[in-house]
């Protein structure tokens, strides 16, 4: 057994302002014993202007954002997700990067969102990421000392065949940090996420953005742990925060040979 911990956040446009709230949240899992903590997508840095996102997007080897995580997960020994950030490329472009810290303090492993945000909800709710951020062309699984983790944001998670291919491949443990829609959020987050939990005897670990951000845009919140035959393990509704959950990290298996789906 271990305890895991998802942050919810209202992040925006102030860097160094979501630093020290994730910061400090991270602490308050850290207090409670959590042993992997996960924050939402766009923890650093929550905005729609491209000319802002890129002039304060960094390259991995300058980010003092990560820097800042990277000796927070060394002080505390914790691993530590951070759902995303703008990473700035060699090319120019930029990538909506996941990152994962080891409790030594170094990058473990990293993930680029595959699947770009590009709808048009209503006539006033349209998103374009691929003006953004280049996709990222790779999926990563992530060896913890409990089992595989694999990783995705966001709207990754519409595209149920990354995640049987994740389950296939021996992960038991499913990370989707978001910055879902509060109109999408209220229709489809609790299904999708169970149907990927379900369908996959996965546990899904979901930090998320939450309430009216600086530049008005509504999030969805509810971060949520959810077990691998569907059973809500913590959920948070609303404002910034964190939950815990403990996690039998044997269940997955068990569940999969009791139901051999993965097999087909």
């Amino acid at each position: 057994m271990f305890k895991v911990a998802c942050v919810q956040l209202t992040s925006s446009n102030d860097v160094y302002s979501n630093l020290e709230k994730v910061s400090n949240l991270i602490y308050l899992a850290y207090k409670k014993k959590s042993h992997l903590i996960i924050t939402p997508e766009n923890t650093s840095l929550f905005t729609q202007d491209f000319d802002e996102l890129a002039s304060k997007a960094e390259t991995m080897k300058e980010n003092f954002f990560l820097s800042s995580i990277s000796n927070l997960a060394l002080s505390y020994r914790k691993w530590i997700l951070i759902g995303s950030l703008p990473i700035k490329l060699n090319n120019k472009k930029i990538a909506n990067r996941s990152v994962l810290f080891n409790p030594k303090g170094r990058i473990q492993n990293y993930y680029d969102k595959m699947h770009m945000f590009d709808v048009r909800i209503s006539k006033t709710e349209i998103y374009n990421e691929s003006k953004k951020f280049l996709p990222g062309s790779k999926k990563v699984i992530a060896n913890l000392p409990w089992g595989k983790l694999g990783m995705s944001i966001c709207y990754d998670i519409r595209f149920p065949n990354m995640f049987r291919e994740y389950a296939k491949k021996g992960a038991i443990f499913l990370t989707a940090p978001s910055a879902f829609t509060k109109s999408t959020g209220e229709r489809h987050w609790h299904i999708l996420l169970k149907a990927r939990a379900v369908e996959n005897f996965s546990y899904v670990f979901a930090a998320a953005q939450t309430g009216k951000h600086y530049n008005g845009r509504m999030t969805y919140g509810h971060s949520i742990m959810i077990s691998p035959d569907g059973k809500i393990l913590s959920e948070k509704k609303n404002g910034e925060g964190i939950i815990t959950a403990l996690i039998d990290e044997t269940l997955p298996m068990q569940l999969r040979k009791q139901i051999p789906s993965l097999k087909k």
